[in-house]
């Protein structure tokens, strides 16, 4: 059905959304080790490592994430460098510094427990609201609205068919109108789950979002470079900026620029004329 911005769903159109996805999710669910637990620290994890990361590879990182550090304190006590080095291969590494914050204002401010209020999960370094509300959602099975790549893949091929430059507040309004809120950790797996088969069956089709951009290619960006500058500090402990610049092979102009910059986030600090990692 193709939907007007303005029209709301009738009753029975809702019960029957509800049931395709779960009749799907029933047969066909995957097994995510975060789906395993209620705990809000590896719920917490997980949904940070989601950020702009492909399910299957956070699948591999995250098992191995929490057996280095089980818990809110074990990570606000761990030096980042040892952070890093579980952390290497999800990329985007100021996520692993976000998390080690989180941990330290969780256990400072609220003696290791996370809170539940969407407002100050949004607060946290590294939370956007989306993630703030998912994290409401499947930590504590809160009925938090939020959109997301799979969830609005869902909601593009069942109300959006033909449309382009949908804009997200008129997905949002859908989720909250068909959200099963007496279980939304549940409804919320079962969308997920379906957008990605969605996905896999017929392409991608979030380009036909209003928020859609395509991301920038990997090789030879900013991107990289960061993650070559942190991968070698993790080994080496800590180099000169000529000595930098030999072991990943750049221009001096493109390595200080990198370096400037991950210095600013915290990333990485300079030591007399030494930088290395926090």
């Amino acid at each position: 059905m193709e939907r007007s911005s303005t029209k709301h769903l009738k009753p029975a159109e809702i019960r029957a959304f509800r049931r395709k996805i779960y009749r799907y999710y029933r047969k066909k669910r995957r097994k995510l080790p975060w789906r395993r637990t209620h705990n809000p620290y590896r719920i917490l994890v997980s949904e940070v490592m989601l950020q702009q990361t492909h399910v299957g590879r956070v699948a591999e990182k995250y098992r191995a994430f929490i057996r280095a550090f089980p818990d809110f304190p074990s990570l606000a006590r761990s030096p980042l460098r040892e952070i890093f080095e579980v952390w290497h291969g999800l990329g985007y590494n100021r996520r692993a510094l976000a998390l080690k914050r989180i941990a330290e204002r969780v256990v400072g401010e609220w003696a290791g427990r996370l809170p539940h209020r969407v407002d100050l999960l949004e607060s946290l370094p590294g939370i956007g609201s989306a993630t703030a509300s998912s994290i409401a959602a499947f930590a504590f099975n809160i009925p938090s609205v939020f959109v997301e790549t799979n969830i609005r893949t869902v909601f593009l091929h069942f109300f959006f068919p033909r449309r382009r430059s949908v804009r997200d507040r008129e997905i949002v309004a859908l989720v909250a109108e068909t959200l099963d809120r007496a279980n939304p950790r549940v409804w919320y797996s079962a969308l997920m789950d379906y957008g990605a088969t969605l996905k896999e069956r017929h392409g991608n089709p979030n380009w036909r979002s209003a928020h859609y951009r395509r991301q920038s290619a990997f090789r030879g960006s900013n991107r990289q470079l960061r993650g070559m500058i942190l991968r070698t500090l993790v080994k080496e402990k800590s180099l000169s900026g000529s000595e930098m610049a030999r072991r990943v092979k750049m221009d001096c102009g493109r390595l200080r620029g990198a370096l400037s910059q991950l210095e600013r986030e915290g990333l990485v600090k300079k030591k007399g004329p030494r930088f290395q990692i926090p």
